[in-house]
């Protein structure tokens, strides 16, 4: 069963069980992925799909920290429940050690010797990582790797 397909039958179960916030926030998705497709004219993989549910955990993210500094709890705590749901969808998180070490094999790789080599570093962690790690976070991380 692909990404979509699980998503729909989720969608499904969530209107048999009468779950509205759990629909509404699987409608959003089905949403940003048909969005998608239709602005590029593709039919999304589940690679693709990822990415959308990826983009979408991180745009919550920042609301949060805008919303707490608004003292808006209810819509912080709203966004939070959301990011489990998209959560679900996604590969299991890396670990920091195994991070660190997919870094470390990939500068050996290229052979990364500075910031400048940063982008092939980036290149060679991205098919790995993408989906398990928040990529801003590994940018950091190698980025200290590489200036040291």
């Amino acid at each position: 069963m692909t990404l979509k397909e699980r998503i729909t039958e989720d969608m499904k179960a969530a209107m048999r069980a009468s779950d509205k916030e759990r629909l509404s926030t699987i409608r959003m998705v089905q949403a940003a992925i048909k969005q998608r497709e239709v602005d590029e004219r593709i039919t999304l993989d589940d690679a693709q799909v990822i990415a959308v549910l990826e983009k979408m955990v991180k745009q919550r993210r920042e609301s949060i920290v805008y919303f707490e500094q608004g003292a808006r709890q209810d819509l912080a705590d709203k966004e939070k429940s959301e990011i489990v749901l998209l959560q679900s969808y996604l590969p299991a998180q890396l670990t920091e050690a195994e991070v660190d070490a997919i870094i470390r094999d990939a500068i050996a790789s290229t052979g990364a010797a500075s910031i400048k080599d940063m982008g092939k570093v980036m290149a060679a962690i991205k098919a790995q990582a993408a989906g398990r790690a928040d990529m801003g976070a590994v940018s950091a991380r190698i980025k200290a790797a590489l200036g040291s």
